[in-house]
């Protein structure tokens, strides 16, 4: 199997290039043995008509795949064939997209290839846990079960990332509101104010001069405004691609009170969910650490982990890593870790530990709304209240004068 690969070798350059290899871990252990750093690995594949339609569709949801494999499990625990219960779950979809995709995880079933072979060729939808537990659960003849625990992991996997965005909906769209109403208040409002300030040619305090200053900005220049607008947040996307603002962004996110702890714990429960999930179904424990290493987000989170593979390849045991590392993964979770080791029951203390953070989130995410609930009151409080005296103290100044 040929893989694209960016290193950095021991005279600190970037090389790129393509080279044989069995698997992509096994590459990256080569690489390392020689002093090497692995940067990014990924199958080479030339691209064929086929697989560019469906690249160019849209992707698939975390719903979708739950509801594939608990589907897919279900019908090959009841005894149908793969191919066959591909067949039906490629009918039954009204995702076209997804269709393709199951249309050519079927014909590959039917020239032979396994289930996992034909999932490779969509790294983007069968990513982090997918191949490998499935290659495992072929190897192991339980593929029914496999799929099981997989769908169960994306099941987990998909409650944490909705109750983080269900906590984050509503500050969104309170400041968003507040963004649109305070910007049609410029354009519209204060105009007719600031009119009624001229006619009576009194003397203005500071802060209605600026809030008048604002809105002549906005009203005589509104599509440059929204074109400024526009692209400051492009920028910020753009800006944010670079590795180095991702470093110091997710560092400082892990120091933002209330929110860092959250942020804490959501890697924490997604680092021991992902290993026990791969080690309860075979993997060995470097190929797990490298998948769970692509499945956490923030860059020093997947560096601890990625270090940890190196530690462990030199004899250390894993629980090590983690203890050294309490600003990023609680005390818990190393001195679990060790007795895992100790016990021999790696894969349970971490599903344990899973578990626990997992509801610690959840109960976090429910604080965090009632937080900011009275917060945001304030902040639009703060608002209104400096508008409303900004805008109505000239007119009590000049009444006082009548």
């Amino acid at each position: 199997m040929k893989f694209k690969y960016k290193i950095q070798n021991k005279n600190n350059e970037i090389v790129e290039g393509v080279i044989e290899s069995p698997d992509k871990f096994v590459l990256a252990r080569d690489f390392r043995d020689k002093g090497e750093t692995p940067i990014s690995i990924e199958e080479f594949k030339k691209t064929d008509i086929f697989s560019l339609k469906i690249n160019i569709f849209k992707g698939i949801s975390l719903s979708q795949k739950i509801m594939f494999t608990n589907n897919l499990s279900g019908m090959l625990s009841a005894g149908l064939s793969l191919n066959r219960a591909l067949s039906i779950l490629e009918k039954q979809s009204t995702d076209s997209n997804f269709s393709d995709i199951l249309r050519s995880l079927e014909e590959d079933i039917n020239k032979g290839n396994t289930l996992s072979e034909g999932m490779k060729k969509f790294p983007k939808v069968f990513s982090g846990i997918f191949v490998p537990m499935v290659h495992s659960g072929e190897e192991s003849g339980n593929l029914p079960k496999t799929l099981t625990e997989v769908g169960v992991s994306l099941k987990k996997s998909y409650d944490l990332n909705k109750k983080i965005k269900g906590a984050m909906t509503y500050p969104s769209i309170i400041v968003f509101a507040m963004m649109v109403i305070g910007v049609f208040m410029m354009i519209y409002v204060v105009p007719t104010l600031t009119k009624t300030f001229k006619d009576l040619g009194s003397e203005l305090p500071t802060s209605t001069k600026i809030i008048i200053w604002v809105s002549d900005t906005i009203s005589q220049n509104i599509i440059l405004f929204l074109i400024l607008i526009g692209s400051f947040f492009f920028g910020i996307y753009l800006i944010s691609r670079f590795k180095l603002v991702q470093r110091y962004f997710d560092r400082i996110i892990l120091y933002i009170p209330v929110v860092g702890k959250i942020v804490k714990e959501v890697n924490t429960a997604r680092t021991a969910r992902t290993m026990s999930s791969l080690l309860l179904s075979g993997v060995n424990i470097s190929n797990s650490l490298s998948i769970t290493e692509e499945v956490l987000q923030n860059v020093h989170y997947k560096e601890l982990v990625h270090n940890a593979i190196s530690s462990i390849e030199k004899g250390k045991v894993l629980s090590e890593s983690f203890k050294e590392n309490t600003f990023l993964y609680p005390i818990m979770m190393g001195e679990m870790i060790e007795v895992g080791e100790e016990t021999g029951n790696l894969s349970q203390m971490l599903l344990d530990i899973a578990n626990f953070y997992e509801t610690e989130v959840d109960n976090k995410t429910k604080d965090l709304s009632t937080i900011i609930e009275p917060v945001l009151m304030l902040l639009i409080g703060g608002v209104v209240g400096v508008f409303a005296v900004s805008m109505i103290k000239p007119m009590y100044s000049v009444m006082n004068n009548v």
